[in-house]
């Protein structure tokens, strides 16, 4: 899984500022509880340091029921849990709770330990020595401190009772509050601050996010896609980056250096380009003459062979042609033979007709050109076919694009390409189809297109190449192969141009491309060229479906 670069500076700068983070709350939250603590312990020494005044004078006077009214007093107020009176040798003297008033006290309890943790007691010890923090039977934490009552001068000269002058510490006020309260304000900050540390890491991660995106993340995708673009030859792209820091530096450097790539690129291309336009057009010149060479020859061949063949097979033709004529109509024959006779006439009137075929073929015509109007001679093809029973089951749409230009045709030999092209479009819809025909003016303005499209069959694929071969038919015994043959030397004659396409199963598409007439061109056209013999429109096409 790659990570964005914006996702992972946000990962690496949120690590870093959470523990930051994190470790300052801590120390700050444990900072906080020492200053809470050492306020607390001196507002409790000073709360026992307010009580020995203020039973001072009472004490003075051994007004001990005062004294220890006072005391109880003060052990009411909200958060003092317990207030004692230990004397020099360890009897609880006085307790806010009474059950242990006079109960003697071991050394190494908690209120004693402070001073008696070595073989001579300390008589003085700091506040925070003095201190301590434990849990109370009821499970709370509370803090502890043990205030020595010292052997003042007032104390063993008063009249009350005595003390001996050597005596140093008369007794101990033990007072014990809790801490709930210290706990509830530093939690209650510790959750503060626990809080405002995840919304400061929220909205400096924002800003970071947004930030990088907006300084960093783009700008480096501008320059990624830049690269991208670059890598795909695509020399015209430019990186629109206003930024003026380093990032900005780099997009600049990039586009000028896409500048200097594609000017050296146009330069090579310019340079390359007058070599393979030349060498192209060279190159299709000879394609082209090799190929009018090699069909010409083929053509040239076909043509004295078929001659030669259809002459020799004619006259035999003629000749049983004729007789069977004479037997079919002889009175003498039997009429059971009737049938038989009129199949033999019809058959060689079919062979009669190929060998015409062949001759048309055979012959070298010139076409006897004039202006005229493809959708003319379209309609006039099609008042022909339209009524024939092979049209009958097949819609035909006829879509031509407005007035079109003339050209300089040869109406006849047009007439006889489109015929071709219809038939074999009827003949590979033998159960009905639609037939589109449509003419408009080729892009670039030079020639007039006439397509005419069926939903028949289809051509196979392999078939495609050989189709305006001589002698190639798709249908067996039913045609000679020379339909579309002829119509693309018809059309090539014209200096037009005959393509196909077809998919088995769709149909197929025949678009046959005429070149303008040029504006002299003489709307008589060539009188004294002789128009060439019709071919027959029923027979002889390759099925093109």
């Amino acid at each position: 899984m790659r990570l964005k670069l914006i996702t992972k500076y946000t990962l690496v700068t949120s690590g870093v500022l959470l523990l930051t983070m994190v470790a300052f709350a801590v120390i700050n939250v444990k900072t906080l509880k020492d200053v809470f603590l050492r306020e607390a312990i001196h507002d409790v020494d000073e709360l026992s340091e307010t009580i020995i005044r203020t039973t001072h004078y009472q004490m003075l006077e051994d007004d001990r029921k005062r004294v220890y009214q006072m005391i109880e007093e003060v052990g009411t107020q909200h958060g003092v849990e317990h207030i004692r009176l230990i004397n020099k040798d360890g009897v609880i003297n006085f307790s806010t709770e009474n059950a242990e008033i006079g109960t003697l006290l071991d050394k190494n309890a908690e209120a004693c330990s402070m001073c008696h943790a070595e073989d001579t007691p300390l008589t003085h010890a700091s506040t925070m020595n003095r201190s301590r923090i434990f849990s109370d039977r009821a499970g709370k934490e509370v803090l502890g401190i043990a205030k020595g009552i010292y052997n003042q001068p007032a104390c063993y000269t008063a009249d009350c009772h005595v003390h001996p002058r050597e005596a140093k510490i008369l007794g101990v006020l033990d007072v014990i509050v809790s801490l709930e309260g210290m706990k509830l304000q530093t939690g209650a900050y510790r959750d503060n601050i626990i809080v405002l540390t995840f919304v400061l890491l929220l909205l400096i991660i924002l800003s970071l996010v947004l930030a990088t995106q907006q300084f960093v993340n783009q700008p480096v995708k501008k320059l990624l896609e830049h690269s991208e673009h670059l890598a795909r030859g695509e020399l015209d792209h430019r990186i629109e980056l206003p930024a003026r820091d380093e990032l900005g530096e780099l997009a600049r450097s990039f586009n000028e250096m896409t500048g200097k790539l594609q000017a050296t690129r146009q330069e090579l291309k310019l340079w390359a380009s007058t070599l393979e336009t030349k060498v192209d057009e060279r190159t299709q010149q000879i394609q082209q003459i090799q190929s009018k060479l090699v069909r010409s020859e083929k053509l040239a061949s076909l043509g004295e062979l078929v001659a030669g063949i259809a002459h020799e097979i004619n006259n035999p033709l003629t000749g049983i042609l004729m007789f069977a004529s004479m037997i079919q109509n002889d009175e003498r024959v039997d009429p059971s033979l009737q049938d038989d006779m009129e199949i033999i006439v019809r058959e060689t009137q079919r062979c009669a007709n190929i060998v015409r075929e062949l001759l048309d073929f055979s012959r070298e015509s010139v076409p006897q050109k004039k202006l005229e109007s493809v959708t003319r001679i379209m309609e006039k093809t099609l008042a022909l076919v339209r009524h024939q029973p092979a049209f009958h089951d097949i819609e035909i749409l006829q879509n031509y694009g407005g007035p079109l230009p003339e050209v300089m045709v040869d109406p006849n030999q047009i007439e006889q390409v489109f015929m071709n092209i219809l038939i074999n479009a009827s003949q590979a819809m033998p159960t009905g189809g639609t037939l589109s025909i449509s003419t408009r003016l080729h892009p670039d303005g030079e020639f007039v297109t006439t397509r005419i499209s069926d939903t028949g069959c289809g051509i196979p694929p392999e078939h495609l190449e050989r189709i305006f071969d001589p002698f190639f038919t798709t249908k067996g015994h039913k045609g000679t192969g020379l339909g579309l043959s002829v119509s693309y030397g018809i059309v090539e004659n014209h200096g037009g141009q005959i393509d196909i396409e077809s998919e088995p199963g769709r149909g197929t598409t025949f678009s046959i491309q005429l070149p303008l007439a040029p504006p002299d061109a003489d709307s008589s056209g060539q009188d004294n060229a002789a128009t060439p013999p019709r071919q027959d429109p029923d027979a002889g096409h390759v099925q093109a479906s």
